[in-house]
């Protein structure tokens, strides 16, 4: 429906040219004003998207009148209508947009031609918009998408360089020097506070939001240099938790990591904010990573996490050999050291939790770890230790030989067959029943590359096929293949061809 209104000081000349435009045209909604001041008043309600407006009327004068409703809304078209068809009024007319004039007395079939070429313009502008709203929402989608895999790839894995920079601008957020993790454990079946923790971190552009995989919901966090480090994430932590009804928070609890320069370093925060997780029965539902208290007092700081960044990375990559080996060694350590047997006992467990935390990330779920005893010395520790950590990669490789021996391939063929579409690693898992990071796990161990370059590859193979066809722009070649931007994909081609699309299609026609 088009709305249309006609301003004029005769009803005649109204009734008129509504005659006309009833008689010629469908699907149009008509109203009259009879002066100036009556039009400004109804535009405002009426919303017009054509306006006929007559110059001479007493009072306000038409163009005194287009001049205000221009005002208030820029997107509504004018048709002049005079019996004066001079040079100034035409002019002055032209300057506040007016699209066309009618001369008085005109002839009907005048009028149709002068009002169906902008009513054409109209339908195609309305056309435009709602294809420019369609790309921003899908941008937005893919946006929430990149989010997630830059975290996740970040923390898990690397970023492939072609993609960092670009989707960081693409994201529009500042990302500052320096950043830390916060991890949110959340309750199992609390998916539907995903969106709602996302939205907040994005409106206040915080940071960014990664994958919800169980219970582990990793953010990255960039520094306010206005609030120091701990002011500032107590602040979010107190906001976040906010966010849960009253009464449901029992079993929310926030980690929160040390703050590092690089986004090589961030996994190092996430690590230790998912550690500050260690006790979640804390009337304070957060706890930072310095401030958690060692089980047990007297180790060396600097060692200790030498040693918990050591297993994440072992457990993460499934070098069980090596985990054996780490254990073994770290337990004639401390015996050397003539430690107490039971505080031994204790600090293997907290190796014991870690490791645990991060099969968990995985999708292997197994019983906590506990001995079965009080070791009475160090040969009954080391016979539970081994006994324990079988059980625990019987746990692993019993994940492993659940998933097909083409998983691989199926995800590939999923992305070759999806990668016009907004897909991610999460939207992957759900499609082949894996985590996120074990999806990454997968590609970076099998492939040697990461999912995010695999699918660019894809993309721009098709780009490549598409700009065979002259017909085809690259704007319509961008969206075909899956990206909402092209600036951002013509970015992507030159990274990965050392070409820019429209040199490449040139140098393909003259081939």
């Amino acid at each position: 429906m088009i709305k249309i209104m006609i301003v004029d000081d005769e009803p005649v000349e109204r009734d008129g040219l509504q005659i006309i435009l009833e008689h010629n045209f469908s699907n149009l909604e008509i109203k009259q004003a009879k002066n100036g001041r009556i039009a400004i008043e109804l535009a405002t309600e009426f919303q017009p998207d054509l306006v006929f407006m007559d110059i001479q009327m007493p009072g306000v004068t038409g163009l005194e009148a287009i001049e205000k409703i221009s005002a208030d809304n820029s997107r509504i078209k004018f048709i002049m209508v005079t019996a004066f068809a001079t040079f100034d009024y035409a002019h002055e007319a032209m300057k506040l947009g007016v699209r066309d004039y009618i001369v008085k007395p005109s002839r009907a079939k005048e009028i149709v031609e002068i009002v169906g070429k902008v009513l054409s313009k109209i339908e195609e502008e309305r056309e435009s918009l709602k294809r420019n709203n369609f790309q921003q929402e899908a941008l937005q989608k893919a946006m929430s998408l990149f989010e997630t895999d830059i975290v996740t790839q970040l923390l898990f894995d690397h970023v492939h360089e072609v993609h960092l920079e670009e989707l960081v601008e693409l994201l529009e957020i500042k990302v500052t020097e320096e950043k830390f993790v916060m991890s949110l454990l959340l309750p199992l079946g609390s998916e539907t506070y995903y969106s709602t923790i996302r939205d907040h971190i994005r409106q206040t552009g915080s940071g960014w939001v990664g994958a919800l995989y169980g219970r582990q919901l990793p953010m990255i966090i960039f520094r306010n240099d206005d609030l120091s480090f701990r002011s500032q994430a107590t602040l979010l932590a107190r906001d976040l938790l906010s966010l849960v009804k009253s009464g449901q928070d029992t079993e929310w609890f926030i980690g929160i990591g040390n703050v590092y320069q690089s986004l090589d370093q961030i996994r190092l925060s996430y690590q230790e904010s998912l550690i500050a997780t260690r006790d979640t029965d804390l009337p304070v539902k957060f706890r930072f990573y310095n401030d958690l208290p060692a089980l047990v007092p007297g180790f060396d700081e600097q060692t200790t996490k030498k040693n918990e960044q050591q297993f994440f990375e072992l457990i993460r990559s499934g070098q069980w050999n090596d985990i054996f080996k780490s254990f073994a060694g770290f337990i004639d350590q401390l015996e050397l050291k003539g430690t107490n047997l039971l505080q031994t006992q204790q600090r293997v467990m907290e190796l014991f939790w870690i490791a645990s935390r991060v099969l968990s990330e995985m999708g292997v779920e197994l019983d906590a770890p506990l001995y079965s005893f009080h070791a009475t010395d160090y040969r009954q520790l080391r016979g539970e230790t081994s006994h324990l950590l079988k059980r625990m990669r019987q746990s692993y490789e019993t994940r492993n030989a659940e998933l097909e021996a083409d998983t691989i391939q199926q995800i590939k063929q999923y992305i070759v067959d999806h990668a016009h579409q907004d897909i991610s690693l999460e939207a992957i898992g759900k499609k082949v029943g894996l985590s996120p990071i074990y999806i990454s796990k997968l590609f970076k161990e099998q492939l040697g590359i990461n999912y995010i370059h695999f699918l660019t590859e894809c993309r721009i193979d098709k780009a490549k096929k598409l700009m065979r066809d002259p017909e085809k722009t690259l704007k319509e070649i961008t969206f075909e293949v899956g990206y909402h931007d092209p600036n951002y994909f013509s970015k992507v081609f030159k990274r990965i061809c050392h070409v820019s699309p429209t040199d490449y299609r040139k140098k393909l026609h003259e081939a």
